[in-house]
C-alpha cells in the first residue's frame, strides 16, 4: 500500500507519518518550500524522512510570500509573529497571525497530484484539532471536504476509485502525541516545530509552536529533547 504524507519536519507529520508506516503504507513523503520564515524545518524533514525510510522523498517549491497575509511568510518588520502567549491563548482562542491563507488545501492538492500519479489512494497529513492554534484547515470538516472533493476532482476518482484523507493525530491531545509517538520509538529529537528560530537553527522557545510543543511533553511527563536558544 502506497501513502503520500505530508512531511514538514515538525512532531505532528513525524508521528503520522510513523503511525501511517506501522499500518503497513508505503511512505511517500512531500515537503513543501512555501517561503516559510522557519526554513530550518526543511533540514528537520530530510532527517524524519531518513529516520522513517520513506520510499521516496520529494521537495516541492510552491512560494506563498506573493499571497502575504501570514507573519510566517512575511518579514517580521511587517507583520510579527506572536510570542510569550498562555498556551490557553494558543489553544483555539481566535485565528493568529501564523495562519497561512490556504495553506492545508495548497498542500492537500499537491498531495492528491502525486498520489493520483503514484497510483496510490491515500494520503495523510498531521492535522490536529485539539491542542492547535486554530487554523481553519486543521479542522475534521475541512478535511472530510476536502476528500470529498478529491473522489470528484480527479480522473482515478471518476474512474471509480476513492481516495482517503487520513488524520491520525485529529482529535488528540499533545500529550497523547507524544506518548504515541515515543511508543513506536520515534526521536523527537530530529524534529523542528518553532515558528521564528534563531539564525543558528534553535527554537525560541516563545511562540505559539513552541509553547504548545512544551505543554504536549510536560503533560506527557517526559523532557523534550529540542534544543532551544
Amino acid at each position: 500500500m502506497r501513502a503520500v504524507v505530508l512531511l514538514s519536519g515538525g512532531l505532528d507529520s513525524y508521528t503520522a507519518a510513523a503511525i501511517a508506516k506501522s499500518d503497513g503504507f508505503d511512505l511517500y513523503a512531500l515537503t513543501v518550500h512555501y517561503g516559510q520564515r522557519h526554513g530550518r524545518e526543511i533540514e528537520a524533514a530530510r532527517a524524519v524522512a531518513r529516520a522513517l525510510g520513506v520510499a521516496r522523498h520529494l521537495e516541492l517549491a510552491v512560494d506563498l510570500r506573493a499571497i502575504g497575509g501570514s507573519s510566517l511568510t512575511s518579514d517580521a518588520s511587517v507583520v510579527d509573529i506572536p510570542r510569550d502567549r498562555d498556551p490557553d491563548a494558543a489553544l483555539g482562542e481566535g485565528i493568529p497571525s501564523t495562519y497561512v491563507p490556504a495553506r492545508n488545501t495548497v498542500f492537500l492538492s499537491l498531495a492528491l497530484g502525486w498520489a493520483e500519479a503514484l497510483d496510490a489512494r491515500d494520503i495523510v497529513i498531521g492535522v490536529n484539532a485539539l491542542d492547535y492554534s486554530g487554523y481553519p484547515d486543521c479542522r475534521p470538516e475541512f478535511v472530510r471536504a476536502f476528500e470529498a472533493l478529491a473522489n470528484v476532482a480527479t480522473r482515478a476518482g471518476v474512474e471509480g476509485a476513492r481516495f482517503h484523507i487520513h488524520t491520525p493525530l485529529i482529535a488528540m491531545s499533545k500529550a497523547d502525541i507524544v506518548r504515541r509517538g515515543l511508543g513506536l520509538g520515534l526521536d523527537y529529537g530530529l524534529t523542528h516545530s518553532c515558528y521564528d528560530p534563531t539564525p543558528e537553527g534553535l527554537a525560541c522557545g516563545r511562540c505559539d509552536s513552541c509553547v504548545l510543543r512544551a505543554k504536549g511533553f510536560h503533560d506527557a511527563g517526559v523532557a523534550d529533547p529540542l534544543r532551544m536558544s
